[in-house]
């Protein structure tokens, strides 16, 4: 078998060489902490993928690993830091696998990237099982009281089985290859579930007859038709799930009390249909049966090596298994049993007879009614090819031993090996002693607790095993109910210790192995009682006297008695100087033989190791010797003993002395009184007046303690009562002291305290008058700052008042300018017009009179001439006269429309200055509502009164003071108006008086008036150019009249 410890590697090889053993094993896998120590990390839980080639294990440290057995590697893929509950591998993606965390969470984790996919959480107790549906798509998580369903694909819980607290949830699975949800409680109730709507399908009847199985652990076949269920008996229920009955019922070994865990090992021909059931019991075995013929096809584990859970692979070719000590095992299924995949038989059989008397062939006989209990015809079968079982006969009836064995073959055995093989060991040797099996005895004995003599066995024998040191002190307890002399004898538990290490898992059979050992290789032990069996040492003595003399005239010698020599070895079995695998092979001989066989196990191991004994000479050397392990070839030892066993005489033959082999019987247990009952009863008795004794003194000593402590308590009291006493006048005193100083102080306190209130009192006076002062002085700032913004208000508009004034001013004197220059323009036009004109006429004259002169030059036409010229004269004289009386007419409108225009300005400022006085009344009266107010408020404040009238008489004066400012300016405006005027000053008087009047409108109005005057002014021109036209039409009239005079 190979052992791989993969310790803190990552990944490697699972096994450097591929050699299935004897019993399956394939491979074990153990995990060391480190290379330095030697303590193992327990796996927890295998899964095996849906490939069936490679399986997760994790541990209790946290750690996952991927073992692949195709490939022969392992792998770390997840480090969680908390152990794990429960594993799944058969996810939809094949590459993530789900893990049940001892935080009652589970994580979804990637085998490649080592990438966390998901956590879900939700459960509030430890999740025991996962499982996953046939198309990797849903699983569900179940834990003692909810069960949740799970989306794979958005990992989302989608359901919840809440149940009562009275009703446990043993497990919630899915049927392979179906929608089906199967649901076990604990009352032994089993649900069917559709998938999608979670819509109860049916349910399976409770069994009613015969005793409850209390269901633990379910197993389906692949093609989901048959459930398998089984609890805490020795009997497996079958239901069919397409009939909903119980079809048969299995009855297991009378060694199976419990069923911990099912499983079926799927066959490659059997179409889903599973026929070989796995059965996990309490002793750590696990049977594979077929549930057809109820045969136990092969079995794995042993009582040494027991199984904690397995798991079976889905292809059935390998099985997975924990054991209790924490590794991994790795069943090869073809290698353990030639059953499973086995092809169909032919369709051609032919007849052939059958022994009927043969009855080798070990099968277990199940009726299918529920009410009936099965049949066994025989308990256990042992599939060896050195041990075929036999059907005993009449001739050695004295060698059959229970299920089915031979003590002669076994012996035969035995000489031929040297042990019996450790797989069956632990069978053998309980058929070889023939263990009754007294549950109802046993249980009696157990039921009287612990024996007072072994209550205190761990400061005399201690034990680093709590569980070790608890299995035999029930062990000795029990053998001291049993017989007294067991509670009273020293030696016992070295006896005993050996058994309960090795059944330290059954009690019952440790109990039963010990007491058979007692009654037929302890045969007069404790006929000395309290001393050694001296005559049993005298046989051993004889026996080494007559084998080998010097020897035993050394120990002579040297004052070695067969209690130094013997005894040790009796007491302790040989467990105090054989190894384990030594006293295992030594004791497989012992229980093959007879009784005597052990004594000359004791001359043979002293005959052994003659050499180095004869080199002893201190006595303490000899007790050293007897008392460790010493170099010894135990299968010399062992046939040295069946040398004396065959070549000593029968005289001195320990056989003689001794009775053969008596197995217990069943039912009760034998009385055992072979010891001097006197001596027991006599120091049981000694040992109950002592036991009194030291109770009573004990009792006594506790009085005398309360008495004494009562006295002390008393005395105490007392001291302290007086001491109290002085302490309280100290305090008294001290206290009168800090009365009197606190009194003083609370005096000072109240003196600075007035002080402080008077002071507090000043200054709240002090700052409300601070805080008066600062309120009027702000609302005096205010006032006046107000009145700042008002000054400033009216600065400005007057500001703007002028700006915009002298702006319209410039406009009005621009635009005047630019008339004066279109008048003066027209004008020097009108003189070259008619100086022109003027100029034509002269000449038209001139040519016109100098042709009168030359045709007619007479006196006169000299005469009518000058009459025509003084006639023009006075006509051009007329025309003057009247363009002047129209030019005055127009000035004297001028003059009457700039006069009205004044009145009207005059009007406006006016109602202005109407304006602005009320305005002053108006700010005067609100001052003087405030003064009032502020009277009011201050009270006798008078000074800031005085001072607001003060400031209210500067208002006044200032505005007075503007007043006369304003009608200062009204006169020097008249007397702008009053100036002399041409009929240029007239023009220019009225936009000057008009530009001052715009103070009241916008410039927007301003520069329509201009506009209107500029209008009127080009009408003007205008006129004038019709009456310029006219004067030369007149002219022009004029002068052919003249030359029609001359002409005449």
């Amino acid at each position: 078998m190979q052992v791989t410890d993969i310790g803190p590697r990552e990944d490697g090889k699972i096994w450097h060489r591929k050699l299935v053993s004897k019993n399956g094993v394939l491979a074990t896998v153990i995990r060391n902490a480190s290379a330095r120590q030697t303590k193992t990390v327990r796996f927890l839980h295998v899964a095996f993928d849906t490939t069936g080639e490679s399986f997760l294990g994790g541990d209790h440290h946290g750690n996952i690993y991927v073992f692949d057995i195709s490939r022969n590697r392992f792998k770390l893929v997840q480090k969680t830091g908390q152990a794990c509950t429960a594993l799944a591998f058969n996810l939809r993606r094949t590459t993530e696998f789900l893990v049940a965390l001892a935080d009652y969470s589970i994580k979804c984790f990637d085998k490649d990237t080592r990438q966390l996919v998901s956590w879900m959480r939700g459960h509030e107790g430890a999740i025991s099982s996962l499982s996953i549906h046939s198309s990797g798509s849903f699983a569900i998580s179940t834990s003692s009281d909810t069960a949740q369903l799970w989306s794979l694909d958005t990992f989302q819980r989608k359901r919840k089985l809440n149940v009562r607290q009275s009703v446990g949830i043993q497990k919630v699975l899915f049927l392979p290859h179906s929608n089906t949800i199967l649901s076990c409680f604990s009352d032994d109730s089993i649900f069917a579930w559709e998938t999608d709507t979670l819509f109860c399908k049916y349910q399976l009847p409770v069994p009613q007859d015969g005793p409850r199985i209390h269901y633990r652990t379910f197993a389906v076949t692949q093609n989901g038709k048959t459930l398998a269920a089984a609890g805490r008996s020795n009997l497996v229920h079958l239901w069919c799930l397409d009939s909903r009955q119980l079809i048969r019922v299995i009855q297991m070994p009378s060694n199976v009390k419990t069923v911990r865990y099912l499983d079926f090992l799927p066959d490659s021909f059997d179409g889903g249909s599973n026929q070989t059931l796995g059965v996990l019991s309490q002793d750590g075995i696990m049977r594979f049966v077929n549930i057809q013929s109820c045969k136990q096809l092969f079995l794995i584990g042993s009582h040494e090596d027991a199984i904690s859970s397995a798991t079976v692979c889905p292809k059935g070719h390998h099985i997975v298994a924990v054991m209790d000590s924490g590794a991994i095992k790795i069943y090869d299924v073809r290698s353990l049993t030639t059953e499973i995949s086995k092809p169909p038989q032919p369709l051609l059989k032919r007849v052939t007879k059958v022994n009927v008397s043969d009855g080798s062939c070990l099968k277990m006989k199940v009726n299918t009614g529920a009410g009936q209990r099965a049949v066994k015809t025989s308990g256990r079968r042992i599939q060896s090819k050195l041990l075929p079982t036999s059907v005993s006969t009449l001739d050695d009836k004295e060698n059959d031993l229970p299920n089915g064995l031979s003590k002669k073959r076994l012996q035969a055995l035995l000489r031929e090996f040297g042990e019996y093989p450790a797989k069956y060991r632990m069978f053998i040797w309980r058929s070889l002693l023939r263990l009754p099996e007294n549950h109802a005895a046993f249980s009696s004995l157990t039921d009287k607790g612990l024996h007072s003599a072994y209550l205190c066995l761990q400061e005399q024998y201690p034990i680093k095993s709590h569980k070790l040191q608890r299995g035999l002190q029930r062990v000795l307890s029990a053998l001291a109910h049993w017989a007294a002399v067991f509670g009273e004898t020293d030696y016992v538990p070295l006896l005993a210790f050996p058994f309960v290490k090795l059944f330290q898992n059954n009690p019952l059979i440790c109990f039963e192995a010990v007491a058979t050992v007692i009654v037929n290789w302890c045969q007069h032990w404790f006929e000395y009682f309290p001393n050694p069996p001296l005559n049993v040492l005298s046989l051993a003595e004889n026996v080494l006297a007559h084998h080998d003399k010097e020897l035993l005239q050394h120990f002579v010698a040297c004052g070695v008695t067969s209690q130094l020599y013997a005894w040790p070895l009796l007491e302790t079995l040989f467990s105090e100087v054989l190894m384990r695998e030594e006293w295992l092979k030594l004791f497989d001989n012992v229980f093959s033989n007879h009784p005597s066989f052990l004594l000359m196990a004791v001359v043979a191991y002293v005959t052994c190791c003659r050499a180095p004994l004869l080199l002893c000479t201190d006595k303490r050397d000899f007790e050293y010797f007897f008392h460790h392990r010493n170099s010894l070839d135990i299968g010399a030892m062992l046939k040295e003993t069946y040398r004396l066993m065959d070549r000593t005489p029968a005289d001195i033959h320990p056989s003689s002395a001794l009775n053969d082999f008596k197995p217990l019987t069943q039912g009760q247990y034998p009385v055992f009184n072979k010891y001097p009952t006197f001596i027991v009863e006599y120091q049981s008795q000694e040992r109950e007046r002592i036991r009194q004794q030291e109770v009573e003194y004990l009792r006594e000593r506790q009085e005398v303690q309360k008495l004494h402590a009562e006295a002390v308590r008393q005395q105490a009291e007392f001291e302290a009562w007086y001491k109290q006493q002085e302490l309280l006048l100290q305090g008294e005193e001290q206290r009168r002291l800090i009365l009197q100083e606190e009194e003083s102080k609370l005096a000072q306190q109240r003196a600075r305290l007035a002080a402080m209130k008077r002071e507090l009192k000043v200054k709240e006076l002090s700052l409300i008058d601070s805080s008066r002062r600062r309120f009027l002085k702000h609302q005096q700032d205010q006032r006046r700052v107000q009145l700042k913004r008002l000054d400033d208000e009216i600065q400005r508009k007057m500001a703007l008042r002028d700006q915009e004034t002298a702006v319209a001013v410039q406009d009005i004197e621009v635009r005047q300018m630019e008339l004066d220059a279109q008048r003066q323009l027209f004008e020097q036009q009108l003189a070259r017009e008619q100086e022109r004109v003027s100029q034509e006429v002269q000449t038209e004259v001139d040519t016109r009179s100098r042709r009168a002169e030359a045709d007619h030059y007479t006196f006169q036409n000299l005469i009518h001439a000058d009459a025509d010229i003084s006639q023009k004269n006075q006509k051009m004289l007329v025309e003057e006269s009247l363009a002047d009386a129209g030019q005055m007419e127009v000035d004297a409108d001028w003059q009457a429309e700039v006069i009205k225009r004044l009145e009207e300005a005059k009007e406006r400022q006016e109602k202005q200055r109407e304006r602005l006085v009320n305005l002053g009344k108006q700010t005067r009266a609100k001052v003087d509502k405030v003064v009032q107010l502020m009277q009011e408020v201050e009270g006798k404040q008078w000074d800031d009164v005085v001072a607001k009238q003060a400031e209210r008489e500067d208002e006044r004066r200032a505005a007075t003071s503007v007043n006369a400012q304003e009608d200062s300016l009204n006169p020097q405006k008249e007397k702008r108006r009053r100036s002399p005027c041409s009929s240029r000053g007239l023009l220019y008087k009225p936009t000057d008086i008009s530009s001052n009047n715009q103070s009241d409108f916008s410039i927007d109005r301003g520069r329509g008036e201009l506009d209107s005057k500029e209008r009127e002014l080009m009408q003007e021109i205008r006129e004038l150019r019709m009456k310029l036209a006219a004067r030369a039409r007149a002219t022009d009239f004029l002068s052919p009249s003249a030359s029609s005079i001359h002409s005449h």
